[in-house]
């Protein structure tokens, strides 16, 4: 072991590509590792280069952040280093200790680039169409903006495994603790952690390499050094709109969320960037924007006065009446929490803070909701059922000023299948609606038939439970909520269900999911699988004309939006208890900073997979009776045997499956993403058996099949679809002919069946 080594503010300690030569133990100071796109912070007690043992070259880079002392230790190879743990174990305990942390951060950083990177994408496809748009409205000529739709974009199928985290948080606590200390004495283990460690590690990095590079690629389609890229496209066009127009305000908003996004983002020419923009603001500048004014005014007109939300915890704490443990430990841990400068840290006391919060703030949010029921809650007790706030602290400013405002404003749109979960809450309690299972598969009616079966309760019990509202609305409480609510969230292990700005990944105000946005998405669904949610039964109603001729009802699912700012989803259950003719429920952040359509797209392939298990039971992947899970089971079981797939093909769906974890569901999800996204659109992505599979039970509707027969690789699957289709609608029109021959009314149910089947559904 050499002497310290003392470093100044800003000194680079070590170079990204240099080889591993070292490791360095800080003991005093704070450095930075240095990643594409970002940097994570290391301080005393950090070890510098533990992540890359496996590696001849440093793939990081380390510089120091204030003045700083670094212990080195000599490296060679993991046997040199193996030896040296043997020798010294506390610093093995510390090694180990600094990977889970460094890497837990790595992977925390993967999902927020992985937010940042497709947000970007997705916003770039966006602004192409508003420009592409905004020219046909004006009759101007467009520029020639097709070089976007050349982008690879593979590499964001690819993302880091979400449970990797929570194990190297949990594996830094266990070596933190005194069992550690025993478990450290095991070289092999040690050894192998490290080795697995390290491996993750890379992976981490290559992960938020490609996503820098793919940002780089996306700032190259904006700010070319030539000039001639999508802002010079905008901004021309900008002054091409008639002064003070509407279109002009929105595009000045555009250009400058543009001008925003990439400001930070590498790569770039500053000194040209910078020129262009100011250029552009100069002559902006100059011209008048009514339709901006007005806007203006109207916000101000709408804003909510800030001395309503002052000392929110304590009015939230007060319209409570309640001085349990609970309720006021909760005051004392979020009033912790505003001195907390990184609330999403993974160090042991932020950790345990956050969990006691957690605990703390369903106590607070049941006996908030039960109490709302008896009188009028002020504003900041509807923030909290809303989105989860609690305090204007740790909110900020400017996110508090929003969320009053949407507060005041937001409406009850459940008549339309979208609840908050505060108005999901009271629709549990007003029986409109029935419990959502529980984490292991269970309804509230087998939960209270299971106390009875056990002797818990009795009979006149049972029925009491049955139809109480208060029993009904906590075991929601005690059961989805706190379970959807952490799943949503996306970031399991820094989870607190308290709204904070510095936990907020995007602005709240970009990212809310509302009726239109929600509507949206499912259209566009619907759109290319037309019967996505649809479901087979029997019209009782006109029995003695249909007898057992089925027909098909949609049933469009409900949307649940969990109070937080979240990155996941998640499709709850495919039907309500066990009633199959029901919408299914998914769970979704209020302030969702995915793609909204990626995601109802994912939920509607979940859907459609736990449906269709469903409905097959325990044959749903007996491929002898045919169905979508037994026919798509067999394609991947069997693909190495399948000689309509030439070897390239088989060695692009071993990889398809190793990428979705060897799950086939997940990966018929990924295969129906790209069928909604690519396929329905004629850009095929999906193999010939993959996509016959797809066509069979997801097919197109009548004017999208038209569109697509003509191309060579949907002919055979359309043309043997229309083959069946003949046949089903021959039955129904024979149907219909002998139900006007006996002078009765035709069924609406069969006129829908017909249309139907043809693929003319009315929206």
């Amino acid at each position: 072991m050499a002497d310290n080594k003392s470093y100044t503010r800003g000194q680079t300690i070590v170079e990204a590509g240099s080889a591993m030569t070292s490791l360095g133990l800080v003991i005093s100071g704070r450095v930075c590792a240095v990643y594409p796109g970002g940097a994570m912070m290391l301080e005393r007690g950090d070890v510098i280069g533990i992540t890359e043992v496996v590696n001849e070259v440093h793939f990081l880079g380390y510089k120091a952040v204030s003045d700083s002392v670094v212990i080195p230790y000599p490296y060679t190879n993991l046997e040199n280093l193996e030896m040296l743990f043997s020798q010294h174990n506390d610093f093995a305990r510390v090694s180990l200790c600094s990977l889970f942390k460094q890497i837990t951060g790595l992977l925390g950083q993967c999902q927020i680039s992985e937010i940042h990177t497709g947000d970007l994408y997705q916003k770039l496809l966006k602004d192409i169409d508003l420009y592409n748009e905004m020219c046909r409205k004006f009759r101007i000529k467009a520029q020639d903006l097709s070089e976007a739709s050349e982008l690879d974009t593979d590499m964001m199928d690819e993302s880091s495994d979400a449970w990797l985290a929570d194990y190297y948080a949990g594996l830094m606590k266990l070596y933190q603790s005194e069992t550690g200390k025993n478990v450290i004495s095991d070289l092999s283990v040690t050894m192998g952690m490290l080795r697995k460690g390290s491996l993750d590690s890379r992976k981490a990095y290559s992960l938020l390499d490609n996503y820098y590079s793919f940002r780089q690629e996306l700032g190259n389609l904006y700010f070319k050094p030539d000039g001639k890229d999508l802002y010079a496209s905008l901004t021309q066009l900008f002054f091409r709109l008639k002064e003070g127009s509407p279109q002009m305000f929105e595009l000045r908003k555009i250009i400058t969320r543009i001008e925003e996004s990439f400001y930070d983002e590498v790569g770039l020419d500053e000194d040209i960037y910078r020129k262009r923009i100011d250029d552009f603001a100069e002559k902006a500048d100059n011209i008048p924007e009514d339709a901006g004014d007005a806007e203006e005014e109207d916000t101000e007109e709408h804003s909510v006065p800030m001395e309503e939300l002052e000392n929110s915890l304590d009015t939230i704490i007060d319209f409570l009446e309640d001085d349990s443990d609970k309720i006021t430990d909760f005051k004392t841990h979020v009033i912790d929490l505003r001195n907390v400068d990184d609330p999403e840290s993974i160090d042991d006391d932020v950790s345990t803070l956050r969990r006691q919060i957690a605990q703390e703030y369903y106590h607070v949010y049941k006996a908030a909701f039960f109490k709302s029921l008896e009188k009028t809650p002020p504003l900041p007790v509807r923030m909290l059922l809303y989105f989860g706030y609690a305090d204007e602290n740790l909110a900020g400013k400017k996110y508090t000023a929003y969320l009053a405002k949407l507060a005041s404003s937001i409406a009850d749109h459940s008549f339309a299948g979208l609840y908050t979960f505060y108005d999901w809450l009271k629709a549990i309690y007003e029986g409109k609606k029935d419990p959502s299972r529980d984490e292991f598969d269970s309804d509230y009616t087998d939960t209270v038939h299971k106390l009875k079966v056990q002797n818990k309760i009795d009979a006149a019990e049972e029925k009491k439970r049955l139809s109480d509202g208060v029993a009904k609305a906590e075991f929601e409480l005690d059961n989805f909520f706190r379970n959807a609510n952490k799943v949503t969230y996306g970031r399991i292990t820094t989870f607190c269900p308290v709204f904070m700005d510095k936990t907020c990944v995007k602005d709240p105000e970009n990212c809310l999911v509302d009726l239109d946005k929600v509507s949206a998405a499912i259209d566009q669904v619907r759109k290319i699988d037309y019967t996505a949610y649809y479901r087979e039964t029997l019209d009782k109603e006109n029995h003695e004309i249909m007898g057992k001729e089925s027909i098909h009802v949609e049933y469009l699912p409900d949307f649940i939006l969990m109070p937080n700012m979240g990155t996941r989803a998640v499709m709850w259950q495919e039907i309500e208890g066990k009633v199959r003719n029901s919408p299914a429920r998914m769970a979704i952040s209020i302030f969702h900073a995915e793609d909204l359509l990626g995601t109802v797209i994912r939920l509607t392939g979940d859907f459609r997979w736990e449906l269709c298990k469903r409905i097959q039971g325990a044959r749903w992947n007996d491929v002898s009776d045919h169905s979508l899970t037994s026919d798509y089971f067999d394609y991947v079981q069997f693909y190495r045997k399948n000689r309509d797939l030439s070897p390239e093909i088989k060695e692009k769906i071993r990889t398809s499956l190793q990428r979705a974890k060897n799950s086939f569901k997940e990966m018929f999800i990924r295969d129906y993403t790209l069928w909604v996204l690519y396929e329905g659109n004629g850009s095929p992505r999906l193999n010939k058996v993959a996509r016959q599979i797809l066509y069979t039970y997801c097919p197109f509707d009548a004017p999208l099949a038209a569109k697509n027969k003509i191309n060579p690789i949907y002919t055979e699957i359309i043309e043997r679809s229309d083959i069946k289709k003949a046949q089903r609608l021959h039955r129904l029109e024979t149907l219909e002919k002998k139900v006007i021959a006996s002078g009765l009314k035709v069924p609406d149910s069969l006129k829908a069946e017909i249309d139907y089947v043809n693929g003319k559904v009315s929206r």
